[in-house]
């Protein structure tokens, strides 16, 4: 008994030890694409984290605004999934939805407007609420992110040719993932840019087969296998951490959408048990500090976090 209490006071004082601070964020140390492969390698013994879904989706901070990172990184290490869409004049922002009315004082396609006109709106927060935040851009995000987190793009309605390039020119290999539906998109960025990481839809052994067939190494993989923790998913999991695969549950669809909090807590905390290295959520903060304390001691991979 005072061995266990002993254990519990230690986990409670590095707990504390690793809060932000004010002005403080939460950061992964991750320099270049061959350390974000191995942050995403598959030990059996890594720590469980959150990627933000649409950025994190939190009262205050708009979806796909860089104040909504950094919102989140105040509470807890994260990664991101956020959107990219073309404007009129060709620039890329982030904006998940085709039209602006949902998340802007904006109405109308995101296509029909250029840069400078989306600049003039102001962004709504997931209550519908106005804030001060401005409709950000690829680039800006890419820059705002090195150092701090990983950003992860969602395919919305950029060329691929186009997303190849700006991960290029801006050497974000490092801190800039692709997300792909399918071992032919995969391919094609792996031919183009063999350093770039993916965000993989695997939710299928069919699938698996499917990425080794055209060659996608699986050190440049992280596995997206759906939005339910269900236990057909056992056999996956198995096959994908015997390649060293991390394996990621969408909770935004599903979990995040539970109306009892408890209830929500334990189906993020079941996600991990259950054989998922991460959780995506719309709740970014709130599935974060659900899961704390299913975090390992002594994990190699905690290099990769830290505060700044």
């Amino acid at each position: 008994m005072y061995k266990n209490l002993l254990a519990l006071v230690i986990i409670m004082a590095c707990n504390a030890c690793t809060q932000a601070q004010p002005g403080q964020l939460h950061v992964l140390n991750i320099k270049n694409a061959k350390e974000l492969r191995a942050f995403f390698r598959y030990t059996g013994h890594d720590i469980p984290f959150i990627s933000g879904h649409r950025g994190g989706v939190n009262k205050g901070y708009p979806e796909n605004s860089i104040e909504a990172f950094e919102n989140t990184l105040r509470h807890t290490p994260a990664t991101f999934e956020i959107d990219p869409r073309l404007t009129k004049d060709s620039v890329i922002v982030l904006m998940h939805d085709a039209t602006l009315d949902r998340t802007t004082t904006g109405t109308g396609k995101v296509s029909d407007y250029t840069l400078a006109e989306l600049k003039q709106l102001q962004l709504k927060d997931v209550e519908g609420k106005v804030t001060s935040y401005r409709i950000p851009t690829l680039e800006e995000a890419i820059r705002w992110s090195k150092g701090k987190t990983v950003l992860i793009l969602d395919k919305k309605d950029v060329p691929f040719e186009m997303t190849a390039k700006i991960i290029r020119d801006h050497h974000a290999e490092g801190h800039i993932m692709v997300t792909v539906h399918n071992a032919g998109e995969a391919k094609f960025y792996h031919d183009r840019n063999p350093e770039i990481v993916f965000e993989a839809f695997v939710k299928t052994p069919k699938a698996l087969q499917e990425y080794e067939a055209l060659g996608i190494p699986w050190t440049h993989i992280m596995a997206y296998v759906g939005p339910h923790n269900k236990p057909e998913l056992q056999p996956l999991y198995e096959q994908l951490h015997q390649r060293g695969v991390m394996c990621m549950i969408s909770a935004a669809p599903t979990y995040d959408k539970l109306p009892d909090a408890a209830e929500r807590a334990a189906a993020y905390q079941a996600i991990i048990r259950d054989g998922a290295s991460l959780i995506e959520a719309d709740r970014s903060i709130e599935a974060a500090e659900a899961i704390q304390s299913l975090v390992p001691s002594g994990s190699s991979k905690q290099r990769f976090f830290g505060l700044r």
